[in-house]
């Protein structure tokens, strides 16, 4: 497994290694050891997957708080989608920082987002199914977000977004985070 660092400290991007012959090729998705190494959560409790029908929804920007804030290892088996992350953490070099890249089917790269960051995504093509693990398990009440075009982090969307669920295009817009 390759791990290359984003901008923001702590949140990598992950390509597999992979071992290719006649048949395809065979590659790791996950280490324990490996994300020890780097002093990242290897805890796996849950796993979802997201299916998008349409190029161009948008979907974020999620987050839980302490005492049940989560890291994410994310992926694209079909499609691909521009997944972003945000640095919600204070005491950070890089809060409110925002960072993207594309994941899809034809790259197999992986986000691997540590806690203390909202993440979200969108569909840029048709029919595309994200894969989540996701180191603690959904506690409702503890969920948070921050809007997707809030002016604080000023992210650069690909296309226009559009069907954007109620809740996120119902988060406020802030001038601060505190």
């Amino acid at each position: 497994m390759i791990f290359t660092e984003t901008k923001l400290k702590g949140s990598y991007v992950i390509e597999s290694e992979m071992v290719e012959d006649e048949r395809g090729f065979f590659a790791r998705t996950f280490c324990q050891e490996k994300f020890k190494a780097r002093g990242l959560n290897p805890r796996v409790v849950q796993c979802s997957i997201s299916f998008n029908k349409k190029k161009g929804p948008l979907r974020g920007m999620h987050y839980q708080v302490a005492p049940y804030q989560e890291a994410k290892l994310v992926s694209c088996v079909r499609g691909a989608i521009y997944d972003v992350l945000i640095d919600l953490r204070p005491d950070s070099p890089t809060y409110c920082h925002w960072f993207a890249g594309e994941l899809s089917a034809e790259n197999y790269k992986m986000l691997c987002i540590p806690e203390g960051f909202a993440h979200g995504f969108q569909i840029l093509e048709n029919n595309t199914v994200v894969f989540y693990q996701m180191s603690e398990f959904y506690h409702p009440e503890s969920t948070r977000g921050v809007r997707w075009n809030d002016p604080l982090f000023g992210i650069i969307w690909p296309l226009e977004p559009h069907c954007i669920s109620t809740r996120d295009a119902s988060y406020p817009l802030t001038n601060r985070l505190g």
